[in-house]
C-alpha cells in the first residue's frame, strides 16, 4: 500500500489550506445559526390599523344614522378610529407620518342608497400608496355593506336599527379553529438548511485541493517513469489512488456532517437530519468526482486559482450565498447544469418537510439521483481524458 501512505502524505503537507477552508466554513455556521435562531409562535394577536372616519351624510338624521353607527361599531372593533380634522392639509399630513393609514368618507345619502340596496354604491377613501392594510380595510366595509345588503333582500321592510343590531350580531360570530399535525417535527431545521447549504463550499474545496494535491503530484513525468519501473502494477496502482480519493472524502464528509450534529444537536435527531446527511453523503459522490477530474486537468500553480472559480462559481449560481428565489429564471437555468444546484434544492426541500410521505421522499430521492447522474457522467469524461492523455504522451 505504498502509493495509498504516500497519497496521505501528500494529504498532510496541504493540511494548512484545507483547516483554512474549514475555518471559514465552521465560522460562517456559527454565526448562521445563532442569526436564524426561530422563535415558535403559539398565539395569535389581531393588530388594529389606524384609520379615520368622516361622516358627511349627517343633514337628514341629525349626526350619524343607525346605519352609519353600526358601521362606526363593526369597524372600531377590528380598527383603531383616530380623530383628526377635516381639513386637506391635516388629513395629508396625517396620511404622510402614518398617523392614520386609512380615511373613509361615508357621502351624503349614503343611508338613503344603502337602505335601496344601490349596487354601486362607494364610500371615498384615502390611503397609504401600495399599503397592505387599505385591502384589509376595504374588505371590512365590504363584508358589512354585503351583510346588510343580504338581510334587505330578504327583509325589505326591515327597520334600519333592526338592521344595524342583526348585521352587528353576525359580523361578531366567531368560529374556533384546531390545527392538528401528523408526523410532523417542531424543531428548528432552518439554521441546519443554512449550515448543509454552505456545507457544498466547504467540502467542494477541500476535495478539490486535496485530491488534485496528490495528483499533480503523481503526474510528474519523473515519478510516473519511477512508477513504471516499480514492482507495484498500474491496476494496483489505480485501485490503491481510488481507495485513497474514497477514504479522504469520506473522511471530510463524516467530520463535516459531525460538526452539524454538534452545533444542532436534537435538531438532527430525526428524519430531516437524516435526509441532510444522505442529501450530503451524494453530493460528497458527485464533488469527489469533479475533483477527480479537475485534477487531471489543473496545474500546480493554477489549482488555488481552478477551487476558487470552481467553488464560488457554482455556490453563487447555485443558490449557497444567494437563497434560489432570488436569483433569475437564467441563472438557474445556467446552475441546473451543477450538482451544487440540486444539492441545495434537495436540502431547501428537506428543511421544510413535515410529512415523510412516499411522494415527498420521492421528489428528495429524484434531487439526489440527479447528483448521481453527474457524478457518473463526469467520471466518463475523466476516463475519456486520461486514456487520451495516455494515448497523445506514448
Amino acid at each position: 500500500m505504498q502509493v495509498f501512505n504516500a497519497y496521505f502524505k501528500v494529504i498532510k503537507k496541504n493540511l494548512p489550506q484545507i483547516f483554512i477552508y474549514l475555518g471559514i466554513f465552521l465560522l460562517l455556521s456559527i454565526l448562521l445559526s445563532n442569526l436564524n435562531q426561530s422563535t415558535s409562535t403559539t398565539t395569535f394577536t389581531q393588530s388594529k390599523i389606524k384609520m379615520a372616519l368622516f361622516n358627511d351624510d349627517t343633514l337628514a338624521y341629525q349626526g350619524d344614522s343607525d346605519i352609519v353607527k353600526g358601521l362606526k361599531a363593526y369597524l372600531a372593533k377590528n380598527a383603531k378610529l383616530v380623530v383628526i380634522e377635516d381639513q386637506v392639509e391635516k388629513i395629508q399630513d396625517a396620511l404622510f407620518f402614518r398617523n392614520v393609514e386609512y380615511i373613509a368618507r361615508i357621502p351624503a345619502g349614503f343611508t338613503s342608497r344603502f337602505l335601496k340596496a344601490e349596487m354601486n354604491l362607494q364610500i371615498e377613501k384615502s390611503a397609504v400608496p401600495g399599503s397592505t392594510s387599505a385591502i384589509y380595510v376595504d374588505l371590512l366595509i365590504n363584508k358589512y355593506i354585503n351583510t346588510a345588503y343580504t338581510y334587505l333582500r330578504v327583509l325589505p321592510n326591515i327597520s334600519p336599527k333592526d338592521l344595524s343590531r342583526q348585521v352587528q350580531a353576525d359580523l361578531l360570530t366567531t368560529t374556533d379553529v384546531a390545527l392538528r399535525s401528523f408526523d410532523t417535527y417542531t424543531g428548528n431545521t432552518q439554521s441546519a438548511v443554512y449550515y448543509y447549504n454552505y456545507l457544498a463550499y466547504s467540502l467542494f474545496a477541500i476535495l478539490i485541493l486535496g485530491i488534485s494535491a496528490f495528483m499533480i503530484v503523481f503526474r510528474n513525468i519523473d515519478i510516473k517513469r519511477r512508477n513504471l519501473c516499480s514492482p507495484v502494477t498500474m491496476k494496483s496502482m489505480n485501485f490503491q489512488i481510488l481507495l485513497g480519493n474514497i477514504v479522504f472524502a469520506l473522511a471530510t464528509y463524516l467530520i463535516l456532517i459531525g460538526f452539524s450534529f454538534v452545533l444542532y444537536g436534537k435538531d438532527m435527531m430525526n428524519w430531516n437530519g437524516a435526509l441532510f446527511c444522505v442529501n450530503a453523503f451524494v453530493f460528497t459522490l458527485a464533488a469527489m468526482s469533479i475533483s477527480f477530474l479537475i485534477s487531471n486537468l489543473a496545474t500546480e500553480s493554477s489549482i488555488s486559482a481552478v477551487t476558487n472559480v470552481v467553488t464560488l462559481g457554482t455556490c453563487f449560481l447555485s443558490g449557497v450565498f444567494v437563497p434560489q428565489q432570488f436569483l433569475g429564471d437564467t441563472v438557474l437555468t445556467v446552475a441546473s447544469f451543477t450538482p451544487t444546484f440540486w444539492f441545495v434544492k434537495a436540502n431547501n426541500t428537506i428543511g421544510s418537510m413535515v410529512n415523510f410521505s412516499q411522494e415527498n421522499v420521492s421528489q428528495v430521492g429524484g434531487y439526489m439521483a440527479v447528483q448521481v447522474g453527474f457524478a457518473i457522467a463526469v467520471l466518463i469524461v475523466t476516463y475519456f481524458i486520461i486514456k487520451k492523455s495516455r494515448r497523445t504522451k506514448s
